[in-house]
């Protein structure tokens, strides 16, 4: 786990607690030589709309929210700094804390992104989009996404593979995921188990085809999925026990199999979809964060570019 040398951790402006600095104490401890950034993107549009200010005042006005909120961030790392830890503050002025956010792994050489999350409105997330999306979909390195539980000692990760298509993007997203969670593993001596979800058979092939068999259909699709997921546990040499295939959707089977198995994280694989298909139909990752009540780790295949990107510029 000496990867993560670097850690972003973004603060929760609206809460005393601060369960993602907790978490990213947590891994400096067990490894070495890592430094956090606490950072806080702050935005008041009051402050903007003050025409009888000059440009100097709403300047000097801003000056002064930041640094309230800079002390505050103070007081909250100050048993953190005692203990050794190397960590530091960051407060910016935004109006899209993401961008900021995403501005600033790429200013600094993040390798981990850590923030807290909590229940969205379903509805209310399709017209004002949270941060937490946002970040799934364009932030270029691993989110851990932090509900608020301790991780236990001898705790389980679960990782959600993709093994139903041959294709060379979703295998090394698959590789990229186990050996994320296997590092992460080794931090609380954790248990690595492996879950994938095969579909259902279609209800209207066998309305279309009567002369179609569903249950051996069905049969041939887990005899797929279990083959293949036997190849993947054997390069990493996880045992079957720790391997769950089942039928059902991701979004469904994720969450269960996490609660099954009391798993402290769920890792998995988002290849950051955006624009209306994103929005309306949503990724495994967006559709799965709400249901579950552990951290979520999301990773992006290799080779992935942010739209948010300074390169694309």
């Amino acid at each position: 786990m000496q990867k993560y040398k670097n850690i972003l951790v973004v603060a929760d402006p609206e809460k005393e607690q601060q369960p993602s600095i907790s978490r990213a104490v947590h891994i400096a401890k067990m490894t070495k030589d890592v430094k956090i950034v606490v950072f806080l993107a702050i935005y008041d549009f009051s402050y903007e709309m003050t025409s009888m200010l000059s440009s100097d005042e709403r300047d000097a006005m801003r000056r002064g929210v930041v640094m309230q909120r800079e002390e505050w961030l103070k007081e909250i790392i100050a048993p953190h700094l005692e203990q050794g830890i190397d960590i530091e503050i960051k407060v910016v002025w935004h109006n899209r804390p993401y961008e900021a956010i995403i501005a600033d792994v790429y200013s600094q050489e993040i390798d981990l992104l850590v923030k807290a999350t909590h229940e969205h409105d379903r509805l209310g997330s399709v017209i004002f989009t949270p941060t937490d999306w946002h970040l799934l979909r364009k932030c270029p390195i691993p989110v851990l996404l932090v509900k608020g539980n301790n991780w236990p000692e001898h705790g389980k990760v679960l990782s959600c593979v993709n093994i139903s298509t041959d294709d060379d993007t979703h295998d090394g997203l698959n590789d990229k995921i186990v050996k994320e969670s296997l590092a992460f593993a080794s931090i609380a001596n954790a248990e690595v188990n492996l879950v994938n979800a095969y579909p259902a058979t279609p209800v209207n092939i066998t309305i279309e085809l009567p002369e179609f068999d569903p249950a051996s259909y069905t049969d041939a699709v887990r005899g797929h999925h279990l083959t293949t997921m036997k190849a993947l546990r054997q390069k990493y040499g996880i045992s079957e026990e720790q391997t769950h295939v089942l039928e059902g959707l991701p979004e469904d089977i994720i969450p269960q199999v996490a609660e099954d198995i009391k798993a402290e994280l769920v890792i998995l694989g988002t290849t950051g979809r955006t624009g209306l298909s994103a929005v309306f139909i949503g990724n495994t990752a967006e559709n799965t964060i709400d249901s579950l009540n552990c951290d979520l780790l999301a990773l992006k295949p290799d080779g992935y570019v942010s739209p948010l990107s300074p390169n694309l510029d």
